[in-house]
């Protein structure tokens, strides 16, 4: 392919902005300067602008470590939507597979792959979800059991899916849950009678939030983080 069509692909630019943006010289392929537009690149081919690299446009499957303070979705009228912690082009296209509350911190996963973000979120497929959770009061004896058992939650005809409780010290613990209802971790310890005061994500499935990332950044999963949504 043509690096000029490549840039129009990629970019979502047309031909004239394809070549404007070669010939100012900031487009590599391979580490070298390349002011060709006739250049003929390959899925091989590492193609950089500005020193950001540019992938052709397809399924887009992105790990973003949410700040507090953010939501998921592409407008909010009082916070911020993660939506900003991306440098994207054609964002519109990109959606949540998974939401966090806005107070909530750790592992989003952001696609535009429909079928691929349903096997995450849809009821059916049971996806894990682990979270690291800091309570207002001690962890108590009978939590365990509880969680495995299923709770009882307000307003809803049926109790939670089995979930795992692993206890970290006596107001910190790991919880998986198989499911995704509306503020469920939250409403779960609440219906123990305790109070969730931090909240953060750290796996969904076996894709572990990258303890490489800071808050606010995000990277592209990597092809076997990919095919592991599909082997459940």
């Amino acid at each position: 392919m043509r690096l000029d069509k490549f840039l129009c692909d990629a970019l979502g630019a047309t031909r004239k902005e394809a070549t404007k943006i070669i010939k100012s010289g900031d487009v590599t392929v391979d580490g070298l300067v390349q002011k060709s537009g006739a250049f003929k690149v390959t899925e091989d081919n590492s193609v950089e602008w500005q020193d950001r690299e540019v992938r052709m446009q397809g399924p887009r499957y992105i790990m973003l470590f949410k700040p507090d303070g953010f939501v998921c979705s592409h407008e909010d009228g009082f916070n911020h939507t993660a939506f900003v912690l991306l440098d994207e082009v054609k964002m519109e296209n990109l959606h949540f597979a998974g939401r966090l509350d806005v107070d909530t911190t750790g592992l989003v996963l952001i696609t535009d792959d429909g079928q691929w973000s349903h096997r995450i979120t849809s009821p059916k497929h049971k996806c894990a979800k682990t979270y690291r959770v800091w309570l207002a009061d001690p962890v108590q004896d009978n939590y365990i059991k509880a969680f495995d058992e299923g709770i009882e939650l307000r307003n809803e005809k049926a109790p939670t899916l089995p979930a795992q409780l692993e206890i970290i010290d006596e107001k910190e613990v790991l919880l998986t849950i198989h499911e995704g209802k509306y503020h469920q971790v939250k409403r779960m310890f609440a219906a123990l009678g305790n109070k969730v005061e931090g909240l953060h994500r750290e796996s969904v499935g076996d894709i572990v939030l990258d303890e490489m990332l800071e808050p606010g950044e995000y990277r592209y999963l990597t092809q076997e983080e990919i095919d592991s949504v599909w082997k459940k």
